[in-house]
């Protein structure tokens, strides 16, 4: 498993496909609703998060609206399930059950006849982007969410607000490999400090040793 990050002066597509290319990939990519990955040359999962923020605002929005609270109240917890559930300790053939009748009821709430402009909003979704969304129920291996890209950007994102981010380009370069080979590691070892002390003895004893087979020598040691 490898982390990858990328700082660009652009979100566009195209740093999507520099990273990803143009090739068709297997597998599936989890992503929010952001358009520039819309051209990811592999399936897509929606997060979860999301959605279900947008259903619980309309509560918040709407605390008068009955219709409102009908639907929030059926519609949120299915989602906030299909989150959990690739987590519980569930065989193959329990997780498949539970799966298809929680993909069956969200698109029961979310095909339902609707009044309020907002629920249609949120019901369309579901309706056009139906190829997006439950990749889940077929796959536990998917998540329902991509909880853990947006938990190891988080404190990349603070930190820029803190100190206004990379100045420069080699900056920004620079940022990014440390990053990228950091999270890697943290996959790959329980112990980055360790893995660097490693490395970098090996390093003193031969530096013409390459630095990237020094760090990820911990998979097959």
């Amino acid at each position: 498993m490898i982390s990858l990050f990328r700082f660009r002066g652009s979100r566009s597509a195209q740093v999507a496909q520099g990273v990803l290319g143009v090739r068709r990939l297997r597998g599936v990519l989890g992503v929010d609703r952001y358009p520039a990955y819309h051209r990811a040359p592999c399936a897509l999962q929606y997060c979860y998060a999301h959605p279900l923020r947008d259903v619980e605002d309309l509560e918040k929005e709407f605390p008068n609206q009955p219709e409102i609270q009908r639907f929030v109240a059926a519609l949120a917890p299915l989602l906030a399930r299909a989150m959990h559930l690739r987590g519980l300790k569930l065989n193959a053939a329990q997780f498949r059950q539970q799966a298809a009748r929680t993909r069956a009821e969200i698109q029961a709430v979310t095909s339902a006849p609707a009044q309020h402009p907002a629920i249609q909003k949120i019901q369309n979704l579901f309706r056009e982007k139906t190829e997006r969304l439950y990749h889940w129920a077929q796959d536990r291996a998917v998540p329902a969410d991509n909880n853990r890209a947006e938990r190891e950007l988080r404190p990349l994102v603070i930190a820029r607000k803190l100190s206004f981010g990379s100045q420069s380009e080699a900056g920004a370069r620079t940022r990014e490999v440390l990053m990228s080979v950091l999270h890697t590691l943290r996959k790959r070892t329980d112990d980055v400090t360790a893995a660097f002390q490693r490395a970098l003895d090996r390093m003193a004893e031969d530096e013409t040793i390459e630095l990237y087979k020094l760090l990820f020598r911990c998979d097959s040691s």
